[in-house]
């Protein structure tokens, strides 16, 4: 997946932007400033990647406590609700739909970095990903460090599905120690957001869709991530 995000934790009231190189183009890529809860910034999306076509809508919903980060993840325009029921903690949940988010602390562009999925049926997938040239380059080392008890960690998720209004809705939050962060308040963290998108008929083919999009197809760069 791909990381380009820059948030910083309550600064001011408004999102801004800032333009970046990646190769021959270049891109925006947002920023956003996240206060304290219960008071919440939104990231959006609703393109494709990596060739930027119409995508189902998806918003992520962001503010910190003091112990966590609450990601509230919300997936609209939804047809299938599409999972595997046998998956568990962990399993390849991203094969199917999820929504997930990259997360790192700090400004610089990140080698190891949490990588969160949560699928309709509310199981997660959470591990430090280990990605030294930031592309997963061909022979780099590149490598998952699971979390193996999320829920005694401090990890939380609820999901609820709305089949009549074609959402569904996952409410999250990843505890602060993991990155040993004892003041949120204030800090600047790189962040990116995502979604899949598949149906029983065009499994295992998937749309994907970024707050930060890559351009190529897959989530794994992180030139884009945004703070």
């Amino acid at each position: 997946m791909h990381l380009g995000t820059i948030l910083s934790c309550l600064l001011a009231a408004t999102a801004s932007a800032s333009a970046i190189a990646d190769g021959p183009e270049r891109r925006t890529r947002p920023s956003l400033k996240v206060y304290k809860c219960p008071r919440k910034a939104t990231a959006k999306f609703n393109k494709s990647v990596p060739d930027q076509k119409p995508f189902p809508t998806t918003h992520v919903e962001l503010c910190w406590k003091p112990k966590s980060i609450q990601l509230t993840f919300k997936a609209f325009d939804e047809t299938e609700f599409y999972f595997d029921p046998k998956q568990t903690t962990n399993q390849d949940i991203w094969q199917y739909e999820v929504m997930e988010a990259f997360i790192h602390p700090g400004r610089n562009s990140p080698q190891t970095y949490l990588e969160f999925e949560v699928n309709p049926n509310n199981v997660t997938y959470q591990a430090f990903v280990y990605n030294p040239s930031k592309v997963r380059a061909e022979k780099a080392p590149f490598d998952h460090f699971f979390v193996t008890n999320p829920a005694a960690d401090g990890f939380t998720a609820t999901t609820t599905l709305d089949r009549k209004a074609k959402t569904w809705v996952s409410e999250v939050d990843i505890p602060l120690a993991l990155f040993n962060v004892e003041r949120p308040e204030r800090s600047t963290w790189r962040m990116n957001f995502f979604r899949t998108v598949t149906s029983p008929k065009t499994f295992p083919a998937q749309e994907l869709g970024a707050w930060s999009p890559p351009t190529r197809r897959g989530f794994i760069s992180r030139h884009l991530w945004r703070r």
